[in-house]
């Protein structure tokens, strides 16, 4: 027998140490392991986690094996890791309709387990008796099932497993908008038992989706079919709301030391380097100690104030964890394995070092890894006055699996026993590896040939869809339906993938689907759900916004390949060209460069070669016969051969498949025939007639699919010509006299027709709805209709089956060809059209850490969204929080949609704003009209609703945006002379200041130098130092004779005068009336205070500091809300929950302008913060702060010989309306007189002989 090497002494070393440490404890029937003797229970995270090392250990004698026994030594460990993997997933497939329900539901109680019976792999607890809903366990066990098949294990066996995989991958899809219980299984660290979203468990799925794309489960002996797929849409959004919250880890965990297996091994889920320094850095800073690192702030797990009778706890109780965290050695080890595979041999010589001083040595040798490190209970005092002194002792399971695990995995990497790509076959770690510029393709198709020519005239060429035959171009619905047959498993219950929007990432490459080449156009084309796609400008908008995405998130192989069609609506109005928007953007795209991103331009078949292409082989049909037959020998003349039943190949039940018809006809009556013989007589009728039979079966299938425009992806001119619609006598002509804005009135003189008895004549109010040539006039009626006598009644306009709704169908057609934006909302809200991803733009604003709300302040009007809800659901919310207002309803959720695009692209606008209040949104965006315009506020309201979504997106942004900028009516020539157009410019330095960040920040310096200056001993002195500030002069002078009237609803005309109009926001209050005034100066701080009270907009550090006030009184007034101290025993200043909670008492104030003057006085208060007192002492009322800042000003200005109306009082408030309008700084600004009043104000809560203020 050959003698062992050094090498192979060692690896049965760390064999023996395996054994005894985790192998012993496999169970021989499930393979699973137990947590520990006391805990018979086998958790999924734990059991991966720990299994790793015997993976590891498995490679590393494979890869060093100088014996037989070595290699049999490494099977044997393959097959134990075999065995556990499929003890997890045998655990998971007895929970499959929790998968099914899950997928739909995303609730807590639909939630696959956390843990299982280790001898049978059967539930342990209830639904409700656990914190299962655990993203990033089901996830671990998946990414590490893609590591260890792409290693050579065969852990799936069939098909129905292949199927269970990929609805596990649904499962996880969408972890950026599920709030769970996190890796230590007690979601919100109150442990109450309240879930939250987790950048853990984000993190975990984002990695394990990437890892398992295009992965064949059956590895080197697999086949198309068991090949799995991953979205990339989900993966990006994964890694943008990961991106987002790092360092923090969630609402309540400032930080949280679980992240580092996100940021490094085994995850790599982040990509920008300078994100995961600063969350290490973060971790090690806040969280580590002399014995490892603490999970998170304030845990109280196991710590001697911990009380183990109560699974909760008492918020107040959280501040006696403070400095007394229990700490893990666990986090150790994930810093040696990070340590490795950054090539940092002194980081990973640091903590192997300090982990070797703290395991426990065994009689026998073995060094075990503690589960944490505990405080005496008699030496708490000690610890809480002087942390990380006392000597702490072990507790807990011994040794803690998890860690001894990826202990041994560190050692065996170290000791150059693997290198660190053999534990890592997918190359996660080069995540971070910066990546080549994308160049994103861009293929412009033409509908008809009439614009291709329309094209050409202007020197771009393009193609027709008949022209790129045999790729085939959909819509990216179809895409959708395509996704959700993926998966599909009816013996195990599965339905696949949920039916949801495919995002720009997804259709941006080509698709082989029964041996056919696929392309689909972006869903933002599509404009049949929502009218944002009538909006020429809005469509190239989205264009240059998702092309910048594209450019930016593009992560697989190839180029992306944008297919963008330029149909009819994308004409102007006679049709005899391009929309000058569409074509500028065309031209654009030609020059190479568009929305910071390159373009390279071209045809279809020319970017085959260079584009990515993916196989969904899912759809190639599982019985024999004529499956895939779609290539070069099939002839025309099998269709009587096969008859009906040609490639119907799709059918996954017993059901009729629409998209496997759909694709069945699709595919076997566009391809190109061979030329046959001549024929005449009766059989050319017959086969004319086949002919169209079979478009128009095409065609209802596609109607069926909700593809409406069928004509842009069909290369037949079979139904080119205008399909027949309802006859309402609607005039094409814009110019037409009839055809005005929401000043056209109906039958003025005549009024509304009424019989005898004084009721509505319905009858005769359908004839004179016939009758009427303006579109306006028909949109009142039907609303008088849809209002009194529902959707569904039969107006008998045009014989039987006019109804209101088919009606106003029609109407929306010709509003939107005609771009009368007002009516297109209105009649849309009564459609009930929802956006088709409204609820996506939801979840991507809370998914950002935005809580919402919709309607008016203040509650219960106002409703707060903060966790994502189904489709069907936030309809309704909205439409009630909109009080039944269609006009309302509709445009917030507009609103909502264009948030939801700029927080993806440009996060950075919403900096330090916790809560989007599109209620109060929308009314300033009303309010600024009104004042820039010199209008009523009625009528800024219509022009509002009148807006293109360009324009209204045009001015959300600049709103969001901070900056100066002016709106005026539009000298151009409106798109079709029924909706007025705005036109939005910078003011730039036009104004009292350059345009800022937000209305405050301008004080930023003053307010340091304050700091230093302003001392408790020197209160006394606060007028004479105020003194100092005077360099910055007052930007507005005391004589100014204008004034901002007030506020008041808009007069709504009645039925009776002749109109019964648009429903007007009336509930939104709008000022009346804006003088314009001659300073230009004039209203500009008033404005500003109204622009970020309403989007919540505070100082950057504004709530840390609120944290630290609170420290030193027993609380904070708002109008009656108390803020209470005790509020920072339970939370962190870092806290996004912290932020939230001061958020909410601050919204308690209805009025915008003086919800920001007391933030501005908040903000002084914080000064005190720093000052060396203990405490101030009573409940500071901030609100008598403003008020007596307010009185001040009023007499200083009385002084100087103001005149009366100048000072006028807000009424709802009691504040000058002068001094909402005056600069922070300056002798008359605001923070001036806060700053005195506060000085006033603190003098009684002080200990007496402190100061005095003279």
């Amino acid at each position: 027998m050959r003698s062992r090497s050094n090498s192979g002494v060692k690896l049965d070393n760390y064999a023996r140490i395996v054994q005894q440490t985790i192998l012993r404890h496999q169970d021989p029937v499930t393979g699973l392991l137990p947590a520990s003797p006391d805990q018979p229970d086998a958790w999924v995270r734990d059991n991966v986690y720990s299994i790793v090392s015997v993976w590891a250990l498995s490679l590393a004698y494979r890869k060093n094996a100088d014996r037989d026994e070595d290699k049999a030594k490494a099977y044997e460990l393959e097959q134990s890791v075999v065995k556990l993997m499929r003890g997890v997933l045998q655990c998971i497939m007895r929970q499959l309709d929790k998968v099914e329900k899950f997928k739909y539901s995303r609730s807590t109680s639909d939630s696959l387990h956390a843990k299982y019976n280790t001898k049978t792999c059967a539930t342990v607890v209830g639904d409700d008796q656990w914190g299962h809903l655990q993203v990033d366990a089901t996830s671990l066990f998946l990414l590490f099932l893609a590591q260890m098949t792409a290693s050579g294990l065969h852990i799936i066996y069939t098909q129905d497993e292949v199927d269970v995989v990929q609805n596990l991958m649904f499962y996880i899809e969408a972890a950026y908008k599920v709030a769970d219980y996190g890796m230590w299984e007690r979601g919100d660290k109150t442990n109450q038992g309240i879930t939250e979203l987790n950048a853990s468990s984000i993190g975990m799925a984002k990695a394990a989706l990437e890892a398992l794309d295009e992965l064949n489960l059956f590895g080197a002996k697999g086949g198309p079919g068991s090949l799995v797929h991953a979205l990339a849409d989900d993966i990006q959004q994964c890694q943008s709301i990961l991106t987002s919250m790092l360092p923090r880890a969630s609402i309540s965990k400032e930080v949280d030391a679980g992240v580092l297996a996100i940021i490094s091994y085994p995850a790599f889920a982040v990509e920008d380097i300078s994100i995961v320094n600063a969350t290490k850095e973060e971790i090690i800073s806040k969280l580590q100690g002399r014995y490892g690192c603490c999970r998170f702030l304030r845990d109280g797990h196991r710590t001697p104030k911990e009380d183990p009778n109560r699974l909760y706890y008492e918020s107040a109780e959280l501040k006696l964890f403070e400095n007394i965290e229990c700490e893990w050695p666990l986090f150790w080890t994930y810093l040696i394995l990070d340590g490795i595979f950054i090539n940092s041999p002194e980081q990973v010589q640091e903590y192997q070092e300090a982990l070797e001083g703290i395991l426990i040595k065994q009689k026998d040798g073995v060094r075990l890894l503690p589960e944490l490190y505990s405080v005496p209970a008699d030496k708490v005092e000690e610890e809480y006055i002087n942390p990380h002194t006392v000597e702490r002792i072990p507790m807990g399971k011994l040794p803690l699996r998890w860690g001894q695990s990826l202990y041994i995995l560190g050692n065996l990497l170290a000791e150059g026993f693997l290198a660190p790509g053999e534990i890592d076959p997918l190359n996660r770690h080069f995540s971070t590896i910066p990546k080549p510029d994308v160049v994103v393709q861009v293929s412009i198709l033409a509908e008809t040939e009439e614009i291709k020519e329309l094209l050409f005239k202007q020197g771009i060429e393009v193609e027709t869809v008949a022209d790129i035959h045999p790729i085939h171009v959909q819509p990216s619905r179809v895409l959708s339906h395509i996704y959700a047959r993926l998966g599909r498993n009816p013996r195990l219950g599965l339905t696949g993938r949920p039916y949801r929007r495919i995002g720009v990432l997804g259709t941006s490459k080509f698709y082989i689907i029964r041996n056919t080449m696929f392309t689909f156009t972006p869903q933002f084309i599509d404009h049949q759900q929502f009218y944002l796609a009538l909006d020429n400008k809005m469509i190239v908008e989205m264009l240059r916004t998702e092309i910048a995405y594209l450019s930016c998130r593009w992560r697989m192989t190839g180029r992306p390949t944008v297919t963008f069609p330029i149909s009819q609506t994308m004409l102007t109005e006679d049709h005899s060209d391009l929309d000058p928007a569409v074509l500028a953007t065309l031209k654009k795209l030609q020059d190479g460069y568009y929305g910071g991103a390159r373009i390279q331009t071209g045809k279809l078949s020319e970017f085959l070669t260079t584009s990515c292409c993916a196989h969904l082989s899912f759809l190639d049909g599982k019985a024999s016969g004529s499956m895939g037959r779609h290539d070069e020998e099939y002839d025309g003349d099998d269709d009587e051969r096969y008859g009906d039943g040609y490639v119907h190949e799709l059918h996954y039940d017993a059901e009729d498949d629409d998209l496997a018809q759909y694709l069945d006809h699709l595919l076997a009556h566009s391809a190109p025939k061979k030329p046959k013989r001549p024929v005449g007589g009766l059989s050319r009728f017959k086969a004319a007639a086949t002919k169209t039979k079979e478009m128009v079966t095409l065609m209802n299938k596609a109607q069926d699919l909700n593809i409406q425009n069928v004509n842009m992806y069909l290369p037949s001119k079979l139904f080119r010509s205008p399909q027949p619609t309802l006859n309402l006598n609607l005039t094409d002509s814009p110019a037409s006299p009839d055809v005005q804005g929401p000043e056209a009135g109906v039958t003025t003189q005549s009024g509304i027709p009424r019989d005898a008895s004084g009721a509505i004549d319905y009858n005769a109010l359908a004839q004179l709805l016939k009758d009427t040539q303006s579109l306006q006039d028909q949109a009142d009626i039907l609303y008088i209709l849809y209002k009194d006598k529902g959707m569904d009644w039969d107006t008998g306009v045009h014989g039987k089956g006019s109804t209101v709704r088919s009606l106003l169908t029609d109407l929306y057609e010709k509003a939107g060809e005609l771009k009368h934006w007002g009516l297109i909302r209105m009649i849309s809200g009564m459609l009930r059209k929802k956006v088709e991803e409204l609820d996506s733009a939801c979840s991507d604003l809370l998914a950002h850490q935005k809580h919402l709300t919709i309607g008016l302040p203040p509650e219960p009007r106002e409703k707060t969204i903060t966790a994502p809800i189904p489709p069907d659901q936030l309809a309704n919310l909205i439409d009630e929080a909109s009080e039944n207002n269609i006009s309302v309803a509709i445009l917030t959720q507009e609103i909502m949609v264009y948030l939801a695009m700029s927080i993806r692209t440009q996060p950075g606008l919403f900096s330090e704003m916790f809560r989007l209040r599109i209620g109060l949104i929308i009314q300033v965006m009303a309010t600024e009209l009104a004042q820039s315009l010199g209008c009523s506020g009625e009528e800024a309201t219509e022009t509002l609703m009148s807006l293109s979504p360009s324009e209204l997106k045009n001015l959300l942004h600049h709103i969001l945006s901070g900056k100066e900028f002016g709106v005026e009516r539009s000298v151009r020539e409106m798109d079709a002379g029924v909706s007025p157009a705005i036109s939005i410019h910078h003011l730039g330095n036009v104004g009292a200041t350059k345009s800022e960040r937000a209305g405050i920040s301008k004080l930023k310096s003053d307010m340091k130098m304050l700091e230093h200056r302003l001392s408790l001993t020197d209160l006394n002195k606060v007028d004479r130092r105020l003194s100092m500030m005077d360099t910055l002069k007052t930007d507005r002078s005391v004589s100014l004779t204008d004034s901002v009237e007030g506020m008041q609803s808009p007069d709504v005309e009645s039925i009776e005068s002749g109109r019964f109009r648009l429903p007007s926001m009336e509930s939104f209050d709008i000022p009346d009336k804006i003088p314009v005034a001659k300073d230009t100066r004039h209203g500009q701080w008033l404005r500003r205070r109204r622009l970020d009270g309403a989007l919540n907009r505070v100082p950057v550090g504004f709530y840390q500091k609120v944290w630290k006030i609170l420290q030193k009184c027993h609380g904070l007034s708002i109008e009656g809300f108390v803020l209470p101290s005790s509020t920072t025993r339970e939370m962190t200043p870092g806290e996004i929950k912290f932020s939230v909670h001061v958020e909410t008492v601050l919204n308690r104030v209805p009025q915008p302008e003086y919800r920001q003057l007391l933030v501005e006085a908040i903000l002084v208060l914080t000064m005190l913060a720093d000052v060396d007192i203990q405490s101030i002492g009573s409940i500071i009322h901030v609100e008598k702060i403003v008020h007596l800042a307010n009185d001040m000003f009023d007499k200083d200005q009385r002084d100087l010989g103001a005149e009366e109306h100048i000072l006028e009082r807000d009424p709802s408030t009691g504040i000058c309306r002068l001094l909402y309008d005056s600069a922070p700084s300056g002798r008359f600004g605001s923070m001036t007189y806060l700053t005195k009043a506060v000085a006033v104000y603190v003098q009684d809560f002080l200990p007496s002989g402190s100061c005095a203020v003279q």
